[in-house]
């Protein structure tokens, strides 16, 4: 469910904590990849974190893991970024570019810093840290607090407004066989391991933005042969726009609810 930044997330919040073992980390990565290698973008982000640059032999997550303890961090937030919306990610640079291209970020606000995933290989996934590039009037962008019962009730809403859209605007229909589908679908998608103590309904509202998630992408790969008009075709995607903007803050609501909650055990103890 949801992707690899939302899995080092969750875990290195809860490895931070106490609550977890680094193996334990790395193992719950492997489920995005056999293998995982570690860089900085710039000199002065591995100078920061003890890490090779890009171009360099890459470092281990074990690694990255370590400098995230030496620097006093508790765990950092997901951040799903799609073009008009790069909330999070500061001011425009190689950070920007490269999240955009990846569609999530895992960010350390305090720290001025980000981590990237990018897919070299079947198996293979580097993890790039970048420095963060301020606002020039707002400065370094803090993480945005989101309820989960606001973001889990926004789903909601979003999910019977765009079937509501859609039958407005006639382009939806029955589908035979949608629901060996839908089944088929989610038994191909990667089923990462959550650490003991993730919340309950972190849990459930994640597991629901995935089934949401792929009801909406079966929904856009409609009318095989593409028999519907391109003006349709834009109308149903203005339809569910509204959709994926709920799925992916249904997502980051879950995740940074959950590493708030294991950085709150962590400052108790």
């Amino acid at each position: 469910m949801c992707c690899p930044s939302a899995t080092l997330a969750v875990w290195s919040s809860a490895w931070l904590s106490g609550a977890a073992a680094s193996d334990d980390v790395l193992d719950a990565l492997t489920v995005w990849g056999e293998a995982h290698e570690v860089v900085a973008h710039d000199d002065t982000t591995a100078e920061a974190f003890d890490l090779p640059v890009t171009g360099d032999v890459p470092a281990t997550p074990a690694r990255l893991l370590g400098a995230l303890r030496r620097l006093g961090v508790s765990g950092g937030h997901l951040v799903l970024p799609v073009a008009g919306d790069v909330r999070g990610l500061g001011g425009r640079g190689p950070l920007t570019t490269a999240a955009l291209r990846a569609g999530e970020a895992l960010v350390f606000s305090e720290l001025g810093y980000a981590v990237v995933p990018q897919s070299l290989a079947k198996g293979l996934l580097r993890w790039t840290v970048f420095g963060m590039t301020s606002h020039p009037v707002l400065g370094m962008p803090a993480p945005e607090y989101v309820p989960l019962s606001e973001a889990e009730h926004g789903l909601t809403e979003a999910v019977r407004n765009s079937a509501g859209a859609l039958q407005a605007l006639d382009v939806a229909r029955d589908r035979p066989g949608v629901r060996a589908e839908l089944s088929a679908a989610l038994r191909t998608k990667p089923r990462p391991e959550w650490p003991r103590g993730m919340p309950g309904r972190a849990l459930r509202v994640l597991q629901r933005a995935e089934e949401v998630d792929t009801i909406l992408a079966l929904a856009q790969a409609d009318e095989p042969g593409g028999a519907m008009s391109a003006s349709a075709a834009a109308r149903r995607a203005e339809a569910l726009r509204p959709l994926g903007d709920a799925i992916r803050r249904a997502r980051c609501a879950a995740v940074n609810e959950s590493v708030r909650l294991f950085s709150q055990a962590s400052e108790a103890s």
